[in-house]
């Protein structure tokens, strides 16, 4: 079994497609194809349950992904370790992060890097919590910028970027817009919401808003972007339970941000894997996160 088989077969697993895996590692399909089954045939099982449509894994390919991701992880760290001693930081620093997470320019942040170790390439994948923390423990994400995450038994380190608070976001013409005033929960019954999918950060906060208040409500629109939320709440299709940095958005320009009751706060934090399984790349990326320009 050989590294670059591994990297085949991660790549075939995250795209579900061999043609998009094969045009991401600039290899030929065929070529592709041929050492998954190189890898299938060494493993004595399938990998892969294959349609005219759809790649997926089966029970052995899932198991498998795991320790790959694992493996090549280890495998970048040892190469990264050696460049790091010859003084030269090479290798890649891949970076998750959720949407409009608080207390970091994640572009600034990155460009700076960049400067700073212009060998080094750069993956940014944006994703929800959940995935985010599952790529960091699994080795696929060197580290992650996520919002309200208070995992079990997390091995790593959780270091706070930023805590607002929550804040109610409507048109203008709606009945609760009241600049200066302070909303209570009860009053929010019967209203139509707009929200992202459950994963991503705000909404995980407005939920648990909503769940200590012992207030229930229905998200009528869900969205994967805060462009889309802001769109919606200007035209008044329902209002929404944002981070309050959200209301001073351009695009939310027009829209009244109202205060809730209690202390409900958003909050966003680096997530680190162990101490001993930093790649450099992530040491040196945490050196500028704390750097009060780019936050």
């Amino acid at each position: 079994m050989e590294l670059r088989q591994l990297e085949h077969f991660v790549a075939v697993a995250e795209e579900q497609h061999f043609t998009r895996a094969a045009e991401r590692l600039a290899v030929s399909q065929s070529g592709l194809s041929a050492s998954v089954r190189a890898l299938e045939h060494e493993l004595r099982t399938p990998l892969f349950s294959r349609t005219t449509r759809t790649v997926r894994l089966t029970e052995a390919g899932a198991a498998l992904l795991v320790e790959a991701e694992r493996t090549l992880a280890g495998a970048r760290a040892a190469r990264d370790a050696v460049d790091a001693v010859r003084g030269l930081l090479r290798g890649t620093l891949t970076l998750g992060v959720e949407q409009c997470v608080a207390g970091v320019s994640t572009a600034r942040l990155l460009a700076a890097f960049h400067r700073e170790h212009p060998h080094m390439e750069i993956r940014l994948r944006q994703e929800g919590t959940s995935s985010l923390l599952e790529g960091v423990a699994g080795g696929r994400l060197d580290l992650a910028f996520a919002a309200t995450v208070h995992p079990p038994e997390w091995r790593g380190e959780l270091v706070p970027l930023a805590r607002e608070p929550m804040v109610l976001l409507c048109a203008p013409g709606h009945r609760l817009a009241r600049e200066g005033a302070r909303v209570a929960w009860g009053e929010l019954r019967g209203e139509s919401f707009i929200d992202f999918h459950p994963d991503w950060g705000p909404r995980r906060a407005a939920d648990g808003a909503f769940a200590s208040a012992g207030a229930r409500r229905t998200v009528a629109l869900e969205v994967s972007d805060v462009h889309s939320l802001l769109e919606l709440v200007h035209e008044g299709l329902g209002i929404a339970v944002v981070p309050q940095h959200f209301a001073r958005k351009p695009e939310a320009r027009g829209l009244v941000a109202v205060e809730l009751d209690g202390t409900h706060v958003y909050e966003s934090v680096v997530v680190l894997p162990p101490a001993q399984a930093m790649s450099p790349g992530a040491k040196a990326l945490m050196t500028l996160v704390r750097e009060a320009p780019l936050r």
